[in-house]
């Protein structure tokens, strides 16, 4: 005997019609927001280098901004669950355009206390970025919730590759406002952030996750009153062991990602590349991160989370070993190592999500999605800020073949979790 599945009053609206408006509006926001995340990444640790005079406390800026993103990532899911994905969002957008603002200031003055604070409110843009990537799914049916993930993330590649390729063009721009060279890409990432706000803040409506609850309770009352039909809620879920594997793939491949990335720029500045140079491999590390991000949710949805995952772990570990052995006179090879570490982290990030998204109910989701974030916030700090430490005492080449081996605890993990299903 087949099932009816319960239906959806009239006064709510079209969930899949409403799912293709906002992802519209999420893929502009992205656009915007990646922009504003190259500044960091791209410059942040040469700032603090010139400020300070020494490599060792170069991967601090890096640490900031990931552990600001932390505190954000708690704020921007609690806003969420409360009110709705279009405050939680926009509100963490316009704290990341303040702190590129208060950047710009340190640089003008010379005060490297200032810069880290502004470094740590700056945070706030890269943990709304990440988590607007919940919002793809919100209103996606199970077996598509990845693809509506790698939606909302290969948006942010358009911006997230031009913004490190304008380092050259906005430090120019940076002189003539009297502004130092290296904090010209702040000027762009306030901005972007500012417009990636307002952006959500006029048409992100329906709110994605608000709409999500009313058509679950409207299903759940039909349900209710007609015992033979099929809820259709869609959320399987694994338990709490789905939890734990979702944030671990994701800690890990954020710990080693951003360890590897955030020294690269000061590896190629002491073997005398340019800005641009260093601008040039971050944006295409930024691209691998995102732009395979279509195939990557479709391969979740087609072969599963664990596999994917599996693949993280491996990918990392060729990207640590390229990046290790890569000379550091050679632009193209450490371009490539960056990429083959962005794609790693695709593989984690989407999988993760997804094992996450479906593992927890829209009761406690964007709470419990904030928490999660929060993980990889402090993974991500912590990766920051031990690299500096660590290429000062040993080496980058040291550090990017640590990273690549860590990343292999990622395949015993998944195949424990395997095991018990």
């Amino acid at each position: 005997m087949t099932s009816t599945a319960p239906a959806v009053p009239a006064s709510i609206p079209d969930a899949a019609q409403a799912q293709r408006r906002i992802l519209r509006v999420l893929v502009a926001s992205q656009i915007l927001s990646g922009a504003g995340l190259a500044a960091g990444v791209t410059v942040g640790a040469l700032l603090a280098q010139d400020m300070l005079g020494t490599t060792s406390l170069a991967g601090l800026p890096s640490a900031l901004f990931t552990a600001g993103s932390a505190l954000a990532a708690i704020t921007v899911g609690r806003i969420s669950q409360a009110r709705g994905r279009r405050p939680g969002l926009a509100t963490g957008y316009l704290t990341g355009a303040i702190g590129s603002a208060g950047v710009i200031t340190a640089a003008v003055l010379n005060n490297p206390v200032l810069l880290f604070i502004a470094l740590f409110v700056y945070g706030a843009g890269t943990a709304t970025n990440l988590q607007a990537r919940y919002a793809g799914a919100d209103l996606a049916p199970p077996g598509h919730r990845a693809r509506a993930v790698s939606t909302v993330l290969v948006a942010t590649t358009l911006g997230g590759v031009a913004g490190p390729n304008l380092a050259a063009p906005a430090g120019t721009l940076a002189e003539h406002l009297g502004i130092p060279h290296l904090a010209g890409l702040f000027v762009i990432s306030g901005a972007a952030y500012a417009l990636a706000a307002l952006v959500l803040v006029i048409w992100l409506r329906p709110d994605p996750l608000l709409l999500a609850r009313t058509v679950a309770q409207a299903k759940e009352a039909d349900a209710a009153a007609n015992p033979a039909t099929d809820s259709g809620d869609g959320d399987t879920g694994e338990g709490r062991t789905g939890v734990v594997l979702g944030a671990l793939v994701m800690i890990l491949t954020q710990l080693v990602m951003v360890a590897i990335m955030t020294m690269t720029p000061v590896h190629m500045h002491d073997h005398g590349h340019s800005t641009a140079a260093s601008g040039l491999v971050i944006g295409i590390h930024i691209g691998a991160m995102y732009l395979p991000s279509p195939l990557t949710g479709w391969l979740v949805d087609r072969y599963g989370h664990m596999k994917i995952a599996a693949a993280s772990g491996i990918t990392l570990l060729a990207a640590g070993t390229f990046a290790a052995t890569a000379p550091g006179d050679s632009v193209a090879l450490l371009a490539l190592a960056l990429a083959l570490l962005g794609l790693g982290w695709n593989f984690g990030l989407v999988s993760g999500t997804a094992i996450i998204t479906d593992t927890v109910p829209l009761a406690t989701r964007a709470k419990t999605q904030g928490l999660v974030d929060v993980s990889i916030a402090i993974a991500g700090a912590t990766g920051g800020i031990t690299s500096g430490i660590m290429v000062a005492a040993t080496s980058y080449p040291a550090l990017a073949l640590t990273g690549g081996a860590l990343s292999l605890a990622l395949l015993p993990a998944v195949a424990a979790t395997a095991s018990r299903r």
